[in-house]
């Protein structure tokens, strides 16, 4: 306290020097700042490609790097001006301080194991670049939309618009859904009694008018091709359709594919069947085979003409 009053009561000159040290300190301070700010926004503006319609990695890696840089910069520059202040205002020597704050953060690291843990994990997030913000990836048991990113949580945000908060930490394996192309699996199921190479020839074709479509050509990776009997169901085979999409893509190709092929089909006269079943009834014993139709109308025959007898 003493120190305080000293410095106040002290001459005009030195106290219009700390003064002017106390405005340039912070006025550095927000200089820093802007700067730091301009350079995060000069990397995310480096990386644009001018395509708006889809973020490539390249702009996914810049929008991470730059939402760190801003995080960690502003707590840097903030404890630095901080620190200055402190040393003008009282006299603080900042030496002691730092070393104590050292001394002290190793000290709160062993009582704070996963907050160490959530900050090494995220570190290496970073460097390795297993993900970033604008990928969809499965992490921690949730999946998502990566939103916000620093180096201690990562923030999903799902289909239904639920944001999940979860520590770098607890994060031990991660799997991007968008990262370099991806894949959108079709299986086109039709009838038994249909013509299959017919209809792997119509499946073939409706992928090609796809592929050349302006409006969805740019969100395929590469030519769409059909793979070949998938499976002999129950009540179906199973034909599947590979369509390689850009990154995030998948899930919009594949529903409009699904409903061309559908409409596609109708036309064809080319069934796509559903689940059937044949229920047999037991009597004294016996299995009966279900009634059919012609069996049914001449027992309905029988009967009326009985009660017209009567």
């Amino acid at each position: 306290m003493e120190r305080i009053l000293n410095w106040f009561s002290g001459d005009l000159v030195m106290l219009r020097q700390r003064g002017f040290l106390l405005v340039f300190i912070w006025l550095f301070a927000a200089a820093l700042w802007w700067l730091l700010k301009r350079i995060a926004h000069r990397i995310v503006v480096a990386a644009d490609d001018g395509d708006d319609r889809r973020l490539s990695l390249a702009e996914k890696r810049a929008a991470t790097v730059s939402g760190l840089l801003k995080s960690v910069g502003r707590v840097i520059i903030l404890l630095l001006a901080l620190f200055l202040t402190l040393n003008q205002v009282v006299g603080l020597d900042t030496a002691p301080l730092l070393a104590g704050a050292s001394i002290l953060g190793l000290a709160f690291s062993f009582g704070a194991q996963s907050l160490v843990k959530d900050f090494i994990a995220g570190t290496f997030f970073l460097v390795e670049n297993q993900f970033a913000v604008g990928d969809i990836i499965e992490a921690g048991g949730k999946a998502g939309v990566v939103e916000h990113m620093t180096l201690r949580i990562t923030a999903l945000r799902d289909l239904e618009g639920t944001l999940h908060i979860i520590p770098n930490g607890q994060i031990t394996s991660v799997s991007n859904k968008t990262r370099g192309w991806s894949r959108s699996v079709v299986d086109v199921t039709i009838a038994y009694d249909a013509d299959l190479d017919h209809a792997i020839a119509i499946i073939r074709d409706e992928l090609d008018r796809l592929s050349k479509d302006a409006e969805w050509s740019w969100k395929l990776d590469g030519a769409p091709e059909v793979a070949g009997v998938n499976q002999l169901g129950d009540n179906a085979v199973a034909i599947r359709a590979l369509l390689r999409t850009v990154p995030g893509m998948q899930w919009e190709v594949g529903r409009e594919f699904r409903r061309r092929i559908k409409n596609r089909l109708d036309a064809e006269n080319i069934e796509i069947p559903f689940p059937q079943r044949t229920v047999h009834v037991r009597h004294h014993g016996e299995i009966a085979s279900p009634p059919t139709p012609e069996s049914t109308a001449t027992k309905a025959t029988i009967d009326v003409a009985a009660a017209g007898g009567a």
